[in-house]
């Protein structure tokens, strides 16, 4: 029979593996990724994008004005599935105007007049810690669809994501083809609920997990 350590001897050895232990924590849950969806028929070609293509959709380089509706300041993080933020992704945005037009040369299905104060697509950079903003208006429907936003994000690999924002337990949603087809934590994981601000503003979180 092994002869037993001594106590104090025990009592070290079992001291250093607490602490080996104590260092060995599960790994971080896996973040919901955000699901991808279809870029749609009227992402803005080269030949139609305005000059100004900044972050900022609401104010047009040159224009007096600003766009037409509520302005909504939308920021968040671009993020991998293990929850670290990804520097230097592009991010793009674009959706239709307050009166339900693109800017897109093919989109001709309303008769009234596209906002010229606003800028209808916007693209920025994340900074060191995954952040990024844009300033644009809150989204409006478009004939057949819920209202949305668009957005493609680049990785410097070369990968990338296609999705589309909503307003969250808007009462078009569940009538919208391209909603409905995701699940509930999808739907979720794509939505947004705008807050007002102080200065009358509306203001939305959003990060992007890819």
């Amino acid at each position: 029979m092994a002869a037993s350590l001594p106590r104090r001897t025990l009592l070290r050895i079992l001291g250093s593996a607490g602490a080996f232990l104590g260092l060995v924590r599960p790994a971080a849950a896996a973040l919901f990724p955000t699901p991808p969806q279809s870029t749609g028929p009227f992402y803005p070609p080269p030949a139609d994008r305005l000059t100004d293509t900044d972050w900022d959709l609401v104010k047009v380089a040159g224009r007096v004005r600003a766009a037409g509706s509520e302005v909504m300041h939308l920021s968040g993080r671009v993020l991998g599935g293990d929850g670290a933020p990804i520097a230097g992704a592009l991010i793009e945005i674009w959706q239709c105007d307050a009166n339900g037009r693109y800017l897109h040369s093919g989109d001709v299905s309303q008769t009234r007049p596209r906002d010229p104060d606003f800028q209808g697509y916007g693209v920025t950079r994340t900074e060191a810690q995954g952040r990024y903003r844009f300033r644009t208006i809150l989204p409006v429907e478009y004939p057949g669809r819920t209202p949305h936003i668009h957005a493609r994000i680049q990785r410097a690999d070369g990968s990338e994501l296609i999705t589309q924002i909503y307003l969250k337990d808007h009462p078009l949603n569940q009538r919208d083809f391209l909603f409905r087809r995701l699940g509930g934590a999808a739907q979720a994981a794509a939505s947004i609920t705008p807050a007002r601000r102080d200065d009358g503003d509306l203001e939305a979180g959003f990060d992007f997990v890819i």
